[in-house]
Protein backbone atom coordinates (compact mmCIF):
# COMPACT_ATOMS: atom_id res chain seq x y z
CA UNK A 1 0.00 0.00 0.00
CA UNK A 2 2.71 2.60 0.80
CA UNK A 3 4.44 1.82 -2.52
CA UNK A 4 1.21 2.17 -4.48
CA UNK A 5 0.46 5.44 -2.70
CA UNK A 6 3.91 6.76 -3.54
CA UNK A 7 3.49 5.88 -7.21
CA UNK A 8 0.24 7.81 -7.67
CA UNK A 9 1.77 11.31 -7.97
CA UNK A 10 4.29 10.01 -10.53
CA UNK A 11 1.55 8.40 -12.65
CA UNK A 12 -0.55 11.55 -12.46
CA UNK A 13 2.44 13.66 -13.47
CA UNK A 14 3.11 11.42 -16.48
CA UNK A 15 -0.56 11.51 -17.47
CA UNK A 16 -0.56 15.33 -17.26
CA UNK A 17 2.60 15.70 -19.33
CA UNK A 18 0.86 16.00 -22.75
CA UNK A 19 -1.48 18.65 -21.30
CA UNK A 20 1.48 20.60 -19.93
CA UNK A 21 3.25 20.46 -23.28
CA UNK A 22 0.15 21.60 -25.18
CA UNK A 23 -0.18 24.61 -22.90
CA UNK A 24 3.13 25.91 -24.21
CA UNK A 25 1.64 25.90 -27.72
CA UNK A 26 -1.06 28.34 -26.60
CA UNK A 27 -0.92 31.44 -28.89
CA UNK A 28 0.07 34.78 -27.42
CA UNK A 29 2.56 33.54 -24.80
CA UNK A 30 5.57 34.87 -26.78
CA UNK A 31 7.55 31.73 -25.81
CA UNK A 32 7.72 29.66 -29.00
CA UNK A 33 9.24 32.46 -31.07
CA UNK A 34 12.08 32.91 -28.58
CA UNK A 35 12.80 29.17 -28.45
CA UNK A 36 12.99 29.13 -32.25
CA UNK A 37 15.22 32.21 -32.22
CA UNK A 38 17.61 30.55 -29.75
CA UNK A 39 17.82 27.47 -31.99
CA UNK A 40 18.70 29.66 -34.98
CA UNK A 41 21.34 31.33 -32.80
CA UNK A 42 22.96 27.99 -31.96
CA UNK A 43 23.13 27.05 -35.65
CA UNK A 44 24.61 30.46 -36.50
CA UNK A 45 27.28 30.06 -33.81
CA UNK A 46 28.27 26.66 -35.22
CA UNK A 47 28.52 27.99 -38.77
CA UNK A 48 30.47 31.00 -37.53
CA UNK A 49 33.05 28.78 -35.84
CA UNK A 50 33.46 26.70 -38.97
CA UNK A 51 33.93 29.81 -41.15
CA UNK A 52 36.40 31.26 -38.67
CA UNK A 53 38.45 28.05 -38.82
CA UNK A 54 38.32 28.13 -42.64
CA UNK A 55 36.61 24.77 -42.88
CA UNK A 56 34.46 25.89 -45.85
CA UNK A 57 31.31 24.78 -43.97
CA UNK A 58 28.91 24.50 -46.87
CA UNK A 59 30.90 21.92 -48.84
CA UNK A 60 32.13 19.81 -45.93
CA UNK A 61 28.86 19.99 -44.02
CA UNK A 62 26.77 18.93 -46.99
CA UNK A 63 29.18 16.10 -47.86
CA UNK A 64 29.32 14.88 -44.26
CA UNK A 65 25.54 14.98 -43.84
CA UNK A 66 25.09 13.21 -47.20
CA UNK A 67 27.50 10.39 -46.24
CA UNK A 68 25.76 9.91 -42.88
CA UNK A 69 22.32 9.78 -44.50
CA UNK A 70 23.50 7.28 -47.13
CA UNK A 71 24.94 5.04 -44.44
CA UNK A 72 21.74 5.18 -42.38
CA UNK A 73 19.47 4.42 -45.34
CA UNK A 74 21.60 1.43 -46.33
CA UNK A 75 21.29 -0.03 -42.83
CA UNK A 76 17.66 1.01 -42.16
CA UNK A 77 15.09 1.72 -44.92
CA UNK A 78 14.23 5.42 -45.23
CA UNK A 79 10.52 4.85 -44.54
CA UNK A 80 11.58 3.67 -41.08
CA UNK A 81 14.72 5.71 -40.34
CA UNK A 82 13.09 9.03 -41.31
CA UNK A 83 10.14 8.87 -38.88
CA UNK A 84 12.42 7.44 -36.17
CA UNK A 85 14.84 10.36 -36.52
CA UNK A 86 12.01 12.89 -36.43
CA UNK A 87 10.44 11.24 -33.38
CA UNK A 88 13.78 11.03 -31.57
CA UNK A 89 14.55 14.69 -32.30
CA UNK A 90 11.17 15.81 -31.05
CA UNK A 91 11.51 13.77 -27.86
CA UNK A 92 14.96 15.22 -27.18
CA UNK A 93 13.71 18.75 -27.86
CA UNK A 94 10.67 18.32 -25.60
CA UNK A 95 12.70 16.71 -22.85
CA UNK A 96 15.35 19.42 -22.93
CA UNK A 97 12.86 22.30 -22.97
CA UNK A 98 10.73 20.69 -20.25
CA UNK A 99 13.72 20.33 -17.95
CA UNK A 100 14.84 23.89 -18.71
CA UNK A 101 11.41 25.35 -18.04
CA UNK A 102 11.05 23.17 -14.96
CA UNK A 103 14.21 24.71 -13.53
CA UNK A 104 12.87 28.20 -14.27
CA UNK A 105 9.52 27.38 -12.63
CA UNK A 106 11.25 26.09 -9.52
CA UNK A 107 12.86 29.49 -9.06
CA UNK A 108 9.98 31.74 -10.13
CA UNK A 109 7.02 29.82 -8.68
CA UNK A 110 8.39 27.63 -5.89
CA UNK A 111 5.17 27.72 -3.89
CA UNK A 112 2.64 27.21 -6.64
CA UNK A 113 4.35 24.65 -8.87
CA UNK A 114 4.74 24.55 -12.61
CA UNK A 115 1.02 24.13 -13.36
CA UNK A 116 0.57 27.86 -12.77
CA UNK A 117 3.36 29.16 -15.00
CA UNK A 118 1.42 28.90 -18.26
CA UNK A 119 -1.57 30.62 -16.67
CA UNK A 120 0.68 33.31 -15.17
CA UNK A 121 2.25 34.09 -18.56
CA UNK A 122 -1.08 34.02 -20.39
CA UNK A 123 -2.75 36.23 -17.76
CA UNK A 124 0.14 38.69 -17.85
CA UNK A 125 -0.09 39.01 -21.64
CA UNK A 126 -3.89 39.34 -21.61
CA UNK A 127 -3.99 41.99 -18.89
CA UNK A 128 -1.25 44.07 -20.48
CA UNK A 129 -3.22 44.12 -23.73
CA UNK A 130 -6.30 45.39 -21.84
CA UNK A 131 -7.79 48.86 -22.39
CA UNK A 132 -6.38 51.94 -20.66
CA UNK A 133 -9.04 52.54 -18.02
CA UNK A 134 -9.27 55.63 -15.80
CA UNK A 135 -11.52 55.35 -12.75
CA UNK A 136 -12.40 58.47 -10.74
CA UNK A 137 -13.80 58.46 -7.22
CA UNK A 138 -12.92 57.48 -3.68
CA UNK A 139 -14.07 55.61 -0.61
CA UNK A 140 -15.12 51.97 -0.52
CA UNK A 141 -17.03 52.26 -3.79
CA UNK A 142 -13.91 52.88 -5.85
CA UNK A 143 -11.90 50.10 -4.20
CA UNK A 144 -14.81 47.70 -4.77
CA UNK A 145 -14.78 48.45 -8.50
CA UNK A 146 -11.00 48.08 -8.76
CA UNK A 147 -11.14 44.57 -7.26
CA UNK A 148 -13.21 43.50 -10.25
CA UNK A 149 -11.55 45.55 -13.01
CA UNK A 150 -8.02 44.30 -12.27
CA UNK A 151 -9.01 40.92 -13.76
CA UNK A 152 -9.66 42.55 -17.15
CA UNK A 153 -6.76 44.99 -17.54
CA UNK A 154 -3.45 45.92 -15.95
CA UNK A 155 -3.65 49.39 -17.53
CA UNK A 156 -5.83 50.91 -14.82
CA UNK A 157 -5.35 54.36 -13.32
CA UNK A 158 -7.38 55.18 -10.22
CA UNK A 159 -7.69 58.93 -9.59
CA UNK A 160 -8.55 59.37 -5.94
CA UNK A 161 -10.00 62.21 -3.87
CA UNK A 162 -7.80 63.82 -1.21
CA UNK A 163 -10.53 65.66 0.73
CA UNK A 164 -10.93 63.10 3.54
CA UNK A 165 -10.46 64.63 6.98
CA UNK A 166 -11.93 61.97 9.27
CA UNK A 167 -10.60 58.90 11.08
CA UNK A 168 -6.99 57.82 10.79
CA UNK A 169 -6.46 59.81 7.57
CA UNK A 170 -7.73 63.00 9.17
CA UNK A 171 -5.50 62.59 12.22
CA UNK A 172 -2.40 62.01 10.09
CA UNK A 173 -3.33 64.93 7.87
CA UNK A 174 -3.64 67.27 10.87
CA UNK A 175 -0.51 66.02 12.61
CA UNK A 176 1.83 65.52 9.65
CA UNK A 177 0.30 67.62 6.88
CA UNK A 178 -0.02 66.57 3.26
CA UNK A 179 -2.80 64.53 1.72
CA UNK A 180 -4.94 61.92 3.53
CA UNK A 181 -3.69 58.39 2.73
CA UNK A 182 -6.84 56.36 3.49
CA UNK A 183 -8.52 56.22 0.07
CA UNK A 184 -5.15 55.75 -1.63
CA UNK A 185 -4.39 52.81 0.65
CA UNK A 186 -7.75 51.19 -0.08
CA UNK A 187 -7.18 51.46 -3.83
CA UNK A 188 -3.64 50.08 -3.59
CA UNK A 189 -4.81 47.02 -1.68
CA UNK A 190 -7.75 46.55 -4.07
CA UNK A 191 -5.33 46.43 -7.04
CA UNK A 192 -2.84 44.15 -5.28
CA UNK A 193 -2.01 41.02 -7.29
CA UNK A 194 -3.26 38.41 -4.82
CA UNK A 195 -0.69 39.35 -2.18
CA UNK A 196 -3.02 38.31 0.64
CA UNK A 197 -0.66 38.71 3.60
CA UNK A 198 0.66 42.12 2.51
CA UNK A 199 -2.86 43.30 1.73
CA UNK A 200 -4.06 42.30 5.19
CA UNK A 201 -1.00 44.04 6.67
CA UNK A 202 -1.78 47.31 4.86
CA UNK A 203 -5.42 47.14 5.99
CA UNK A 204 -4.57 46.16 9.59
CA UNK A 205 -5.92 48.70 12.07
CA UNK A 206 -4.38 49.09 15.52
CA UNK A 207 -6.88 48.71 18.34
CA UNK A 208 -4.60 49.61 21.25
CA UNK A 209 -1.55 51.69 22.02
CA UNK A 210 -1.18 55.35 22.87
CA UNK A 211 -1.36 57.30 19.63
CA UNK A 212 -1.71 54.16 17.50
CA UNK A 213 -5.30 53.20 18.24
CA UNK A 214 -7.49 53.71 15.17
CA UNK A 215 -4.62 54.03 12.73
CA UNK A 216 -4.16 51.51 9.91
CA UNK A 217 -0.69 50.19 9.09
CA UNK A 218 -1.06 51.22 5.44
CA UNK A 219 -1.78 54.83 6.39
CA UNK A 220 1.28 54.92 8.62
CA UNK A 221 3.41 53.26 5.94
CA UNK A 222 2.37 55.77 3.27
CA UNK A 223 2.95 58.70 5.63
CA UNK A 224 6.37 57.36 6.58
CA UNK A 225 7.32 56.85 2.92
CA UNK A 226 6.28 60.43 2.22
CA UNK A 227 8.50 61.65 5.04
CA UNK A 228 11.44 59.59 3.74
CA UNK A 229 11.09 60.50 0.06
CA UNK A 230 9.64 63.98 0.55
CA UNK A 231 7.21 63.24 -2.27
CA UNK A 232 3.75 61.68 -2.18
CA UNK A 233 4.12 60.40 -5.75
CA UNK A 234 7.26 58.46 -4.82
CA UNK A 235 5.61 57.20 -1.63
CA UNK A 236 2.63 55.84 -3.56
CA UNK A 237 4.89 54.33 -6.25
CA UNK A 238 6.99 52.55 -3.59
CA UNK A 239 3.86 51.17 -1.93
CA UNK A 240 2.60 50.01 -5.32
CA UNK A 241 5.78 47.98 -5.79
CA UNK A 242 5.48 46.43 -2.33
CA UNK A 243 1.92 45.27 -3.09
CA UNK A 244 2.69 44.35 -6.74
CA UNK A 245 -0.46 46.14 -7.89
CA UNK A 246 -2.03 45.92 -11.34
CA UNK A 247 -2.25 49.50 -12.52
CA UNK A 248 -1.52 52.65 -10.55
CA UNK A 249 -3.15 54.98 -8.04
CA UNK A 250 -2.89 58.77 -8.30
CA UNK A 251 -4.29 61.58 -6.15
CA UNK A 252 -6.31 64.10 -8.14
CA UNK A 253 -4.25 66.91 -6.60
CA UNK A 254 -1.43 67.28 -4.11
CA UNK A 255 -2.97 70.43 -2.61
CA UNK A 256 -4.20 70.43 0.99
CA UNK A 257 -7.88 70.52 -0.02
CA UNK A 258 -10.70 71.16 2.43
CA UNK A 259 -14.35 70.75 1.39
CA UNK A 260 -17.18 73.15 2.25
CA UNK A 261 -20.91 72.98 1.59
CA UNK A 262 -23.84 75.38 1.71
CA UNK A 263 -27.02 73.70 2.94
CA UNK A 264 -30.59 74.56 2.06
CA UNK A 265 -31.25 75.72 5.65
CA UNK A 266 -28.54 78.41 5.34
CA UNK A 267 -25.74 76.63 7.16
CA UNK A 268 -22.18 76.79 5.81
CA UNK A 269 -20.33 73.57 6.74
CA UNK A 270 -16.55 73.13 6.53
CA UNK A 271 -14.79 69.77 6.40
CA UNK A 272 -15.66 66.56 4.56
CA UNK A 273 -16.60 64.60 7.68
CA UNK A 274 -18.74 67.48 9.02
CA UNK A 275 -20.78 67.73 5.80
CA UNK A 276 -22.20 64.23 6.24
CA UNK A 277 -22.76 64.76 9.98
CA UNK A 278 -24.75 67.95 9.33
CA UNK A 279 -27.61 65.87 7.87
CA UNK A 280 -28.85 68.66 5.62
CA UNK A 281 -29.71 69.14 1.95
CA UNK A 282 -26.66 70.30 0.02
CA UNK A 283 -27.24 73.23 -2.35
CA UNK A 284 -23.62 73.93 -3.28
CA UNK A 285 -20.25 72.35 -2.64
CA UNK A 286 -16.72 73.67 -3.12
CA UNK A 287 -13.22 73.49 -1.75
CA UNK A 288 -10.44 75.61 -0.28
CA UNK A 289 -8.23 76.47 -2.01
CA UNK A 290 -10.57 76.96 -4.96
CA UNK A 291 -9.52 75.42 -8.28
CA UNK A 292 -6.56 73.37 -6.96
CA UNK A 293 -3.95 72.30 -9.55
CA UNK A 294 -4.22 68.73 -10.81
CA UNK A 295 -1.48 66.18 -10.56
CA UNK A 296 0.06 66.22 -14.08
CA UNK A 297 0.19 62.41 -14.27
CA UNK A 298 -3.56 62.24 -13.58
CA UNK A 299 -4.33 64.63 -16.43
CA UNK A 300 -2.00 62.69 -18.74
CA UNK A 301 -3.71 59.40 -17.83
CA UNK A 302 -7.10 60.87 -18.77
CA UNK A 303 -5.76 62.15 -22.09
CA UNK A 304 -4.48 58.67 -22.95
CA UNK A 305 -7.52 56.75 -21.63
CA UNK A 306 -9.57 54.36 -23.75
CA UNK A 307 -12.34 54.24 -21.16
CA UNK A 308 -13.36 56.59 -18.32
CA UNK A 309 -15.47 55.48 -15.35
CA UNK A 310 -16.85 57.85 -12.69
CA UNK A 311 -17.83 56.29 -9.37
CA UNK A 312 -19.27 54.52 -7.54
CA UNK A 313 -18.96 56.29 -4.21
CA UNK A 314 -20.39 59.01 -2.00
CA UNK A 315 -21.60 61.68 -4.40
CA UNK A 316 -20.53 64.83 -2.54
CA UNK A 317 -17.56 63.54 -0.53
CA UNK A 318 -15.91 60.98 -2.85
CA UNK A 319 -16.81 61.75 -6.48
CA UNK A 320 -17.42 65.50 -6.75
CA UNK A 321 -14.22 66.50 -4.85
CA UNK A 322 -12.20 65.14 -7.80
CA UNK A 323 -14.34 67.24 -10.15
CA UNK A 324 -13.54 70.44 -8.25
CA UNK A 325 -10.09 70.24 -9.89
CA UNK A 326 -10.60 72.16 -13.18
CA UNK A 327 -7.83 70.43 -15.13
CA UNK A 328 -9.33 67.02 -14.33
CA UNK A 329 -12.75 68.15 -15.54
CA UNK A 330 -11.40 69.76 -18.71
CA UNK A 331 -9.41 66.62 -19.58
CA UNK A 332 -12.46 64.34 -19.15
CA UNK A 333 -14.74 66.68 -21.12
CA UNK A 334 -12.26 66.73 -24.03
CA UNK A 335 -12.11 62.94 -24.42
CA UNK A 336 -14.20 61.17 -27.06
CA UNK A 337 -14.12 57.69 -25.56
CA UNK A 338 -16.73 55.62 -23.69
CA UNK A 339 -17.49 57.46 -20.42
CA UNK A 340 -19.91 56.09 -17.84
CA UNK A 341 -21.11 57.03 -14.37
CA UNK A 342 -21.97 54.30 -11.84
CA UNK A 343 -24.90 55.45 -9.74
CA UNK A 344 -25.18 54.35 -6.11
CA UNK A 345 -27.73 51.69 -5.19
CA UNK A 346 -28.85 53.37 -1.96
CA UNK A 347 -29.07 57.04 -1.02
CA UNK A 348 -26.80 58.38 1.71
CA UNK A 349 -28.12 60.24 4.76
CA UNK A 350 -26.53 63.67 4.99
CA UNK A 351 -25.70 63.71 1.27
CA UNK A 352 -28.28 62.31 -1.13
CA UNK A 353 -31.39 61.49 0.89
CA UNK A 354 -34.35 61.31 -1.50
CA UNK A 355 -32.16 61.54 -4.62
CA UNK A 356 -33.17 59.81 -7.84
CA UNK A 357 -30.69 58.81 -10.55
CA UNK A 358 -31.25 62.07 -12.43
CA UNK A 359 -30.61 64.07 -9.24
CA UNK A 360 -27.17 62.44 -8.95
CA UNK A 361 -26.42 63.38 -12.57
CA UNK A 362 -27.71 66.92 -12.04
CA UNK A 363 -25.47 67.38 -8.98
CA UNK A 364 -22.36 66.33 -10.93
CA UNK A 365 -23.22 68.55 -13.90
CA UNK A 366 -23.85 71.52 -11.59
CA UNK A 367 -20.64 71.03 -9.59
CA UNK A 368 -18.27 70.87 -12.56
CA UNK A 369 -20.18 72.73 -15.27
CA UNK A 370 -19.34 70.15 -17.95
CA UNK A 371 -20.93 67.16 -19.66
CA UNK A 372 -18.56 64.44 -18.40
CA UNK A 373 -20.19 61.09 -19.15
CA UNK A 374 -22.46 59.64 -21.79
CA UNK A 375 -24.11 56.78 -19.89
CA UNK A 376 -25.19 55.86 -16.38
CA UNK A 377 -25.14 52.37 -14.90
CA UNK A 378 -28.14 51.63 -12.66
CA UNK A 379 -28.91 48.61 -10.51
CA UNK A 380 -31.83 46.62 -11.98
CA UNK A 381 -33.46 44.83 -9.04
CA UNK A 382 -34.34 46.38 -5.70
CA UNK A 383 -32.71 45.01 -2.52
CA UNK A 384 -34.70 42.62 -0.34
CA UNK A 385 -37.47 43.96 1.85
CA UNK A 386 -35.39 43.22 4.96
CA UNK A 387 -32.48 45.26 3.60
CA UNK A 388 -34.73 48.17 2.60
CA UNK A 389 -36.30 48.24 6.07
CA UNK A 390 -32.90 48.21 7.71
CA UNK A 391 -31.68 51.12 5.57
CA UNK A 392 -34.93 53.04 6.16
CA UNK A 393 -34.15 53.07 9.88
CA UNK A 394 -30.87 54.82 9.00
CA UNK A 395 -32.58 57.34 6.72
CA UNK A 396 -31.51 55.68 3.46
CA UNK A 397 -33.69 54.55 0.54
CA UNK A 398 -33.09 52.83 -2.83
CA UNK A 399 -32.07 55.22 -5.61
CA UNK A 400 -34.99 55.20 -8.05
CA UNK A 401 -34.45 55.37 -11.79
CA UNK A 402 -36.49 58.26 -13.22
CA UNK A 403 -35.97 57.19 -16.81
CA UNK A 404 -37.48 60.20 -18.58
CA UNK A 405 -35.37 62.76 -16.69
CA UNK A 406 -32.19 60.76 -17.29
CA UNK A 407 -32.85 60.51 -21.03
CA UNK A 408 -33.56 64.25 -21.15
CA UNK A 409 -30.12 64.84 -19.62
CA UNK A 410 -28.64 63.21 -22.74
CA UNK A 411 -27.43 60.03 -21.06
CA UNK A 412 -27.85 56.43 -22.11
CA UNK A 413 -29.12 54.08 -19.42
CA UNK A 414 -27.35 50.79 -18.70
CA UNK A 415 -29.45 48.59 -16.39
CA UNK A 416 -27.90 45.48 -14.86
CA UNK A 417 -27.82 43.39 -11.70
CA UNK A 418 -24.52 44.44 -10.14
CA UNK A 419 -25.52 44.18 -6.48
CA UNK A 420 -24.52 41.81 -3.71
CA UNK A 421 -26.48 41.56 -0.47
CA UNK A 422 -25.17 40.04 2.74
CA UNK A 423 -26.91 40.26 6.12
CA UNK A 424 -29.13 43.06 4.74
CA UNK A 425 -26.02 45.04 3.74
CA UNK A 426 -26.14 46.19 0.11
CA UNK A 427 -22.97 46.70 -1.93
CA UNK A 428 -21.85 46.68 -5.54
CA UNK A 429 -20.46 43.25 -6.44
CA UNK A 430 -16.89 43.63 -7.83
CA UNK A 431 -17.11 40.79 -10.36
CA UNK A 432 -20.61 41.57 -11.64
CA UNK A 433 -19.87 45.29 -11.87
CA UNK A 434 -16.59 44.85 -13.76
CA UNK A 435 -18.12 42.33 -16.15
CA UNK A 436 -20.99 44.65 -17.09
CA UNK A 437 -18.66 47.64 -17.53
CA UNK A 438 -16.22 45.74 -19.74
CA UNK A 439 -19.02 44.34 -21.91
CA UNK A 440 -20.52 47.81 -22.36
CA UNK A 441 -17.10 49.16 -23.35
CA UNK A 442 -16.58 46.40 -25.90
CA UNK A 443 -20.01 47.05 -27.43
CA UNK A 444 -19.59 50.84 -27.67
CA UNK A 445 -15.90 51.49 -28.35
CA UNK A 446 -16.32 51.22 -32.13
CA UNK A 447 -18.79 54.14 -32.16
CA UNK A 448 -16.34 56.74 -30.83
Amino acid sequence: MPLAFAMRPTRKKLADQPRRIMKWLRPGLFVKRWLFLSTVGIVAIGLGIMVWLQLTPVFYTVRFVGNVLNLITRLIPNHISGPLAITGGLLLLIWGQTRTLGAIVEVLLPANGEDNLWDAIATHRRLNRGPRIVVIGGGTGLSTLLRGLKHYSANITAIVTVADDGGSSGRLRREMGGIPPGDIRNCLTALADEEKLLTELFQYRFEAGTGLSGHSFGNLFLSAMNEITGDWEKAIAASSQVLAIRGRVLPSTLSDVSLWADLSDGRHIKGESNITKARGNIDEIGCDPAEPPALPQAVEAIKEADYIIVGPGSLYTSIIPNLLVPEIVDAIAARRVPRIYICNIMSEPGETQGYTVSKHIEAIDRACGHYLFDAVLVQKRLPSEAAINRYLREGSTPVILDRKAVIESGRRIVIANVMSESDTTVRHDPKKLAKVLVRWYERTQGSW
